[in-house]
């Protein structure tokens, strides 16, 4: 019996730059989070309890501030992606 063993695929151009965007997109995520933590954290110890609508009215912006923020980061990759995809598959065609 022969022993068949396949290689693991050359990764293409695309599929790295589409690991390396899904990447920095985990990271730009991660990065909003840990600063909405730090904002909460310092509005909590700035911002006495008796003002707690006030307190509840800052958090909720720099929630929405941050989610608008990491939607614009991910429109961005999607757009960068679609453009590499387009430009890497015209680079290939004209090779082939």
């Amino acid at each position: 019996m022969t022993d068949v063993t396949e290689k693991p695929a050359e990764p293409s151009a695309a599929g790295e730059l589409l690991d390396e965007v899904h990447e920095s997109a985990k990271v730009g995520q991660n990065a909003a989070a840990d600063a909405l933590r730090i904002f909460r954290q310092t509005v909590n110890e700035a911002v006495p309890e008796a003002l707690q609508p006030l307190r509840t009215k800052l958090v909720d912006a720099a929630i929405e501030l941050a989610d608008k923020l990491v939607t614009a980061q991910y429109q961005f990759n999607r757009n960068l992606i679609r453009s590499a995809d387009r430009a890497l598959g015209s680079a290939e065609d004209g090779e082939k």
